[in-house]
């Protein structure tokens, strides 16, 4: 319709939108997928993923691309958007990694690493000396990493978007106040930053400690940053996933990405 702005879609066709892009895609699926060949085929992949992902998977990955896939392009959005069901749906994704409690039939996925929960601080500090015990986790104050959290419509550690269910936090929160209200003890959480890659520059000179991924206190642990030691509690394992539309499931240049996704996911299995 005509606005003072210019000719702009109406209410029914921004509605429809989704619809006619689906049509269209399986009109160009229907006429035939264009061969894919990693060595020489060029192609862009749009990946949602967080920071820790980006950091122990995709720099894998980039180096994988260098070596056999040189005219393959990756260009990575965050995972903790709001929107990121819709970005799916209308093709801005391929592929989003993460943690997800629930997928939505129109989606695909499939099951890249299972990860436990450690406890990472600073070298020198006092629990470099001993195992650490339940009490610590209250006298020690935490740094947490938080992927969006309860102002954003997070329920029991996840956010609901369209079917798309992502973890909101980087850990068990859960399993961590239940062990300590068993020793009638509460956590005092003193920082929450959303980005994973903050942690060992916040721990550094402080008494802090903080609870990732195992991956990604590996990667601590290799760069020589952060001490890991295993919790003084059970928590459970989370599952890493790739989540992408159904329409991108026979797509050879996407089966490929999958596929080598898949491969470098095999050394992060806890």
């Amino acid at each position: 319709m005509r606005t003072p702005k210019g000719m702009e879609p109406t209410a029914r066709a921004l509605a429809m939108a989704p619809a006619l892009r689906e049509a269209l895609r399986s009109i160009h699926d229907t006429l035939g997928v264009q061969p894919f060949d990693p060595a020489s085929t060029a192609r862009s992949f749009v990946i949602a993923a967080n920071d820790y992902v980006s950091s122990v998977l995709l720099t894998q990955l980039t180096a994988c691309m260098g070596e056999g896939a040189p005219a393959i392009d990756l260009v990575v959005r965050p995972s903790t958007r709001l929107d990121l069901a819709e970005q799916i749906d209308v093709g801005r994704i391929d592929i989003a990694l993460g943690v997800f409690a629930e997928v939505p039939g129109r989606f695909q996925s499939a099951r890249l690493w299972l990860q436990e929960d450690v406890l990472v601080f600073r070298r020198g500090h006092a629990l470099a000396r001993r195992k650490p015990r339940i009490a610590d986790l209250a006298a020690f104050p935490l740094l947490t990493v938080s992927l969006g959290g309860q102002e954003e419509g997070a329920v029991s550690g996840f956010i609901a978007e369209r079917g798309l269910a992502r973890q909101s936090e980087m850990f068990d929160r859960a399993a961590l106040e239940d062990a300590l209200a068993s020793a009638g003890l509460r956590p005092r959480y003193r920082i929450t930053v959303p980005h994973s890659l903050a942690v060992p520059d916040l721990l550094a000179g402080s008494d802090m400690v903080s609870i990732v991924p195992a991956p990604l206190a590996q990667a601590f642990v290799a760069r020589r940053e952060l001490l890991a030691r295993a919790l003084p509690y059970a928590s459970q394992h989370a599952t890493m996933r790739a989540v992408w539309h159904r329409r991108h499931e026979h797509d050879p240049a996407h089966v490929w990405l999958r596929e080598q996704l898949a491969r470098l996911a095999l050394s992060f299995h806890a």
